[in-house]
């Protein structure tokens, strides 16, 4: 109850301070770094410290052990990968890197910039890049990223400062790869080849500097007094609160305990905030290529043969009503999707609107099951879970149910559970069908059309295969210009759409709350989903 809330923390005059105190007695000479100007993190960065409340969870710090928003949004800070993406662009520049190219189709190169440090002193080299891609694939931790490097046959230093990537085939955005915090760069001499490291150990090469953190309560950053980078910092420090329900990040938004909030509000919560302007509180929002979708088992939905359950897929991609989901359920906070492929991307297509009508058509549903000779009603078991995509889930599955059912195709069992048990679920063959939600682990198609549909990339464990997707993901890998990449993304999408193994129900932009005074959070509100800390500032 927001009556009830009571701050876990001390007052934020005195985190501040502390913030303050730690980037001054940290601030010492540094070189200008290569290609840019000297680095601001050796002052201290610039302007006062910000404070940024979240309701997103850390899994893990450790490159190795993430892949996960909660986790990755702070690594953008704390570590370095070779190349990042700057704010509003969907091409990765270099980071760690001084460049980075293809010598030919399956060999990438990059040089890194000359005297970057580790935390601790420790030289950021060739051989620490190639330390850290090699333990990610030997850790293979479950909640890991290790499966985006599938693509990656080998890594060899040449030399100190150069490293050469030798890929097992043509793979066009791989670079886009290496932009994710899962594979940033990690000190050899700290973390070890075998485990995932504690979230209190680690040690990165960013420009801030972790100087505590406690689980599920905050995170306090400085500036990174060795940071060899180009980033500018427009704050001198941050800390990072985590709260465990919405109500209390709002109510602390409102109050003026936080400069920033970031994810996750209620669309209740966000038209309350957008009203608040006399309160000093500020909603921004910018493009988003965050999605859900149904995923559907093929080994366990109903159906007594192929032809039957794609008629069942099929019935119910042609009675869900997306429009009333994104308007009833989200408050016109989220937009209809038609594609796995978020229209913000390039290459996206309405393939579903295209295939089954904007509106729902249960009269063509009815035809569908009756030729492939599918008993109606169909009972269906799906499954959602209650947290982790946000409270309105549960009004979102029960809307579905509702839509399902009302066509006298469908008699709908839903079934819940928490992420922990969910996420270990899912993959094995418990739910016959099943809610998702995708971030991007990086701004192009690529990711939202091999995770799903690939035989041997999609991390859905859908049993669903395609040779003709397949061979097209494979030619979109290999194409040298975006319109013959495209070609192919619009065959996925037709074909993914056409067969139906998951079914796109939404797309949302990011929302952040900011209070009066606060600069810089809407430039970092991209399709990238890097919530740049540097970039925020305090008047």
């Amino acid at each position: 109850m927001r009556g009830s809330h009571q701050p876990r923390f001390g007052s934020i005059a005195a985190l501040l301070s502390a913030v303050a105190l730690a980037a001054a007695c940290s601030s010492s000479p540094s070189a200008t770094s290569a290609g840019g100007s000297a680095s601001t993190a050796a002052k201290g960065g610039q302007g006062k410290p910000v404070v940024i409340g979240t309701t997103d969870k850390v899994v893990s710090f450790d490159p190795a052990g993430s892949y996960d928003l909660g986790s990755w949004t702070p690594m953008f800070s704390m570590y370095e990968t070779l190349l990042l993406f700057p704010p509003g662009s969907k091409t990765p520049t270099p980071d760690a890197a001084k460049s980075c190219d293809f010598t030919d189709s399956t060999h990438y190169q990059c040089t890194l910039r000359p005297n970057q440090k580790f935390w601790n002193g420790d030289p950021v080299d060739a051989q620490a890049v190639v330390y850290s891609f090699q333990r990610n694939l030997r850790i293979k931790a479950p909640q890991g990223a290790s499966s985006l490097l599938d693509a990656r046959k080998g890594v060899a230093a040449k030399g100190a400062d150069t490293v050469v990537f030798t890929l097992k085939q043509p793979f066009a955005v791989f670079p886009f790869v290496l932009s994710d915090p899962s594979n940033a760069i990690v000190d050899p001499k700290v973390f070890p080849a075998d485990k995932v490291l504690a979230n209190d150990k680690i040690v990165g090469s960013g420009p801030y500097e972790m100087t505590s953190y406690q689980t599920g309560q905050q995170l306090v950053l400085k500036p990174n007094p060795d940071y060899g980078g180009t980033l500018k910092l427009n704050n001198s420090g941050v800390v990072v609160r985590y709260y465990t329900e919405p109500s209390a990040l709002k109510l602390d938004i409102e109050q003026g305990a936080i400069d920033v909030a970031y994810r996750t509000f209620s669309p209740t919560d966000i038209a309350s905030l957008q009203s608040e302007s006399s309160k000093g509180v500020e909603v921004v929002s910018g493009q988003g290529a965050e999605i859900q979708y149904i995923v559907f088992n093929l080994n366990k939905m109903p159906g007594s043969n192929p032809a039957q359950k794609l008629a069942i897929r099929q019935a119910v991609a042609l009675s869900v009503d997306r429009q009333q989901i994104a308007q009833t359920d989200y408050n016109g906070t989220v937009a209809p999707l038609y594609s796995m492929i978020p229209d913000a991307l390039a290459g996206h297509v309405d393939a579903f609107k295209t295939t089954y009508g904007a509106s729902p058509d249960p009269a063509k549903a009815k035809q569908v099951l009756a030729a492939a000779g599918v008993k109606t009603p169909v009972s269906l078991d799906l499954w959602w879970t209650p947290s982790h995509y946000g409270a309105t889930s549960a009004d979102m599955y029960t809307t579905i149910k509702r839509q399902l059912e009302a066509t006298g195709l469908f008699s709908v069992n839903l079934h819940s559970a928490e992420w922990a048990a969910y996420s270990g679920a899912f993959p094995t063959d418990a739910y016959p069908s099943f809610q998702l939600g995708w971030f991007p682990d990086y701004p192009d198609s690529d990711d939202y059309v091999a995770p799903f549909y690939g035989t041997s990339t999609s991390f859905l464990n859908d049993h669903f295969s395609s040779a003709a997707i397949d061979a097209a993901i494979a030619a979109e890998r290999a194409s040298k210009t975006q319109a013959e990449r495209n070609t192919q993304f619009e065959k996925i999408q037709m074909i993914g759409a056409q067969q139906a193994p998951t079914i796109p129900i939404w797309q949302g932009k990011q929302i952040a709350v900011q209070r009066t005074g606060v600069t810089g959070v809407k430039d970092t509100l991209d399709a990238s989903y890097t919530f740049r800390y540097w970039l925020i500032g305090k008047q």
